[in-house]
């Protein structure tokens, strides 16, 4: 898998993939977003210097997905995934979770936690998590659930001695 980092001029190729996938707007009750839509989103998501916005390609090159994370939020340490989208017609042959674990090996430094929001009544997306590891967090129905995935803490330095920090 490819990951290309997702600029304003590939709105147009994220559109693509949203139009691949009708399914998922059809699930949140909402109609597959306008190209304009698509463009102003992309712009809008671009401002926030914590958020990432990639492009997923097969090895042929071909668009099978995208995926938008936020770092830092709800909190540090935290790395939120808003969105992995799978094109329809590539669903269920492990590219999500191919993606999924791509992104947990790539984790910025001091990343604690990767959260995972899952939209609207949506069983076959919290499977998906859960079956990767995550944990049900948050309920924020009937708007998104939440699901959680601690990260492994680094091996103790020799000794196993631990530094405590004082707090206000």
């Amino acid at each position: 898998m490819n990951v290309t980092p997702l600029a304003l001029h590939h709105a147009p190729l994220l559109h693509t993939l949203y139009a691949a996938a009708p399914g998922y707007f059809a699930l949140l009750g909402t109609r597959v977003p306008s190209l304009s839509e698509v463009e102003r989103d992309v712009e809008i998501a671009l401002l926030d210097p914590r958020r990432r916005l990639k492009l997923l390609f097969d090895d042929a090159g071909d668009l099978i997905g995208s995926l938008d994370c936020k770092h830092d939020y709800p909190g540090p340490g935290d790395l939120t995934i808003n969105l992995l989208l799978i094109r329809e017609d590539r669903q269920s042959q492990g590219l999500g979770k191919q993606a999924v674990r791509d992104l947990e090996a790539h984790v910025p430094p001091g990343t604690a936690r990767i959260l995972a929001s899952v939209l609207g009544d949506n069983p076959r997306g919290a499977r998906f998590w859960e079956r990767l590891g995550y944990t049900f967090a948050l309920d924020a129905r009937p708007v998104m659930t939440w699901y959680a995935k601690p990260l492994t803490a680094p091996p103790l330095p020799a000794g196993g001695n631990t530094l405590t920090v004082a707090s206000d």
